[in-house]
């Protein structure tokens, strides 16, 4: 077992454990392509990337940069384009959907488009992009973020992709397919999913060197607190040798 990482590498790894063999997965820019590529070496070889700009199926042999750049399509199953991925989402065809964001509340909603009011915001940010479509129709949605209290917010300034909305039921109403929605949060501190009853965010497993205080401390809302929670194992060598060797050779973003 590997005794040095960072933090990027810890987030990629555990999100590399969670993707299924013969699934599929909407990969965005930065931690999920790397999750991608790992997972892909060690865990399910044949799990289906889907980007954003068209690219099915990509070996993911070499590290893309961005979701529309051509190392998405290297040796890809399909060469499409945005309707395409969109639709196939749409109807069902995606597993799993990455998404980061810049607020998260307690049913797994987050905003990736504005802090403060949205006319007048203090900061404005890049999305949603696909970011609603994936939350919308992935089956489960995956959000890898750092766990800070600023961003684990009872309220967000803009709903950019829906979770389980206002809780049970309500992604129903609002015309979204049963049984999709939020399933894990990957984040420095801890990994997350959401009690089946309530829909509320809750604890599942404490990060290498973590305590239960440092997790609630940086929350900005009650979470479920099961009376057993487990612990996440660190990077172990070989995902290191993968990632350093073979994923991210030049360190772009590890």
């Amino acid at each position: 077992m590997a005794s040095e990482y960072n933090s990027n590498e810890l987030l990629i790894s555990l999100s590399a454990r969670l993707m299924e063999d013969r699934s599929s997965a909407f990969i965005g820019t930065g931690v999920p392509m790397l999750a991608a590529a790992l997972a892909k070496r060690l865990y399910a070889p044949d799990l289906v990337s889907v980007f954003e700009f068209g690219g099915i199926g990509s070996t993911l042999k070499y590290l893309p940069r961005g979701v529309g750049e051509s190392k998405t399509f290297y040796r890809a199953l399909v060469a499409a384009g945005i309707c395409d991925v969109m639709e196939s989402a749409a109807r069902g065809f995606v597993t799993y959907g990455f998404l980061g964001g810049a607020q998260i509340d307690m049913y797994g909603n987050l905003n990736s488009t504005v802090i403060g009011p949205h006319n007048k915001p203090k900061v404005r940010m890049p999305g949603s992009g696909g970011g609603n479509d994936v939350g919308s129709f992935c089956w489960k949605t995956i959000a890898v973020m750092r766990h800070e209290k600023t961003r684990f917010i009872p309220e967000l300034d803009f709903y950019t992709t829906p979770g389980y909305l206002t809780g049970p039921g309500a992604r129903e109403e609002a015309g979204l397919f049963p049984e999709t929605g939020p399933y894990r949060v990957v984040t420095n501190l801890a990994t997350l999913g959401y009690d089946e009853e309530s829909c509320r965010m809750k604890l599942l497993a404490l990060n290498p060197g973590v305590e239960l205080e440092q997790v609630v401390e940086n929350t900005g809302f009650e979470l479920v607190i099961p009376d057993d929670i487990g612990r996440n194992d660190p990077p172990t060598d070989e995902e290191l040798r993968a990632l350093r060797e073979e994923i991210d050779p030049d360190g772009l973003y590890i």
